[in-house]
């Protein structure tokens, strides 16, 4: 792929992808803010922006987004040492302005939204930190993502009409404090991680897509991560597969292959390419089914440890051994 190193607009005026835009990056430098929305462009625009987290205690999703005829905002929580599962969902059709903040110009940003009784802010600060809020009457979140450096933007362009902006921020240490249901949790430690997925595009309406997330530290101190994704991409030349390590961005094109049993807590996820074998023993797996009929979406998402290698820029093989993440597979008719 392309790498672009300056600031690029991902449309044109009229809402065609701008050519120049498609490619991938180092650090965000498209912006989005000509998309059309609405009826007349058939609810294709679709807005979000996610923050995963991963702990030896547990694991915390945030979602704020908008479908163009929906805002939604979901909160997931799994404690790892108890089996508690905390799912806050909730959906707003054809929302009014303001109901859910999601800009689309560069860094620093401040995404958010309240549709009670959840309210979300991601805040982009000065420094490069970003400060993750969340308050519900179960689950109640003040964070700090620490600077990570680089991070991998690609664009996916299925057409002129049709494509996608995703930004992936993968393997960034996390603190703070979290409550739920009145229990404080530290928020810390060297295994504490956060991964953004933020969203730009114009969407077919029917897709299908693999992602998969891993994050540790290596035995000499290095901070590593991965960034796979697979379906989605094919056949567009594009690819979001990316290994983060001590916070630079190393792309890969070429597709993976993904193989896993989502009907089986307890199966494997495995992804394989020519520069990785790698593979998910889950220790918890989350179905999510939304909606019926004319507009649905389906998620299995498995969180677990990681196994195998990687190879590094310079061909040495990276042992996986002991990074925690999550492998999905979604399908949406949005």
């Amino acid at each position: 792929m392309r790498e672009i190193t300056r600031p690029v607009p991902l449309c044109l005026p009229g809402g065609r992808l701008n050519p120049e835009a498609a490619g991938f990056t180092r650090q965000p430098l498209h912006t989005s803010d000509g998309l059309p929305s609405g009826p007349l462009h058939l609810w294709r625009t679709k807005r979000w922006d996610y923050w995963g987290i991963t702990t030896e205690r547990f694991v915390l999703g945030m979602t704020v987004a908008h479908l163009d005829y929906a805002a939604v905002m979901q909160a997931y929580f799994y404690d790892r040492l108890t089996g508690k599962e905390i799912v806050q969902d909730e959906r707003k059709a054809f929302p009014g302005a303001g109901t859910v903040r999601l800009p689309d110009g560069l860094p620093p940003l401040s995404v958010g939204g309240r549709l009670e009784p959840l309210r979300l802010r991601f805040a982009d600060q000065p420094d490069g930190r970003v400060v993750l809020w969340l308050e519900s009457p179960r689950i109640q979140a003040v964070l700090e993502v620490a600077p990570g450096g680089e991070s991998l933007g690609v664009v996916v362009p299925w057409s002129a009409k049709r494509y996608q902006y995703t930004l992936k921020d993968v393997g960034r240490p996390v603190s703070g404090i979290l409550q739920v249901d009145g229990e404080e949790l530290d928020v810390e430690g060297p295994d504490a991680f956060a991964a953004l997925d933020r969203g730009r595009g114009r969407w077919p309406y029917s897709m299908r897509w693999n992602w998969a997330v891993a994050a540790g530290t290596l035995p000499d101190g290095r901070r590593l991560g991965l960034q796979l994704g697979g379906k989605w991409t094919e056949g567009t030349g594009a690819t979001e597969n990316a290994l983060f390590l001590d916070g630079l961005v190393h792309h890969h094109d070429g597709e993976l292959a993904f193989s896993y049993d989502p009907a089986d807590p307890q199966a494997a996820w495995t992804v394989s390419g020519d520069w990785i074998e790698a593979k998910l023993d889950p220790f918890h797996l989350r179905h999510a089914r939304t909606g019926a009929l004319v507009v649905s979406g389906t998620t299995h998402q498995a969180f677990g440890r990681w196994s195998g290698w990687a190879a590094a820029p310079d061909g040495t093989r990276l042992d996986l051994a002991g990074l925690t993440g999550w492998a999905e597979e979604a399908a949406n008719r949005w």
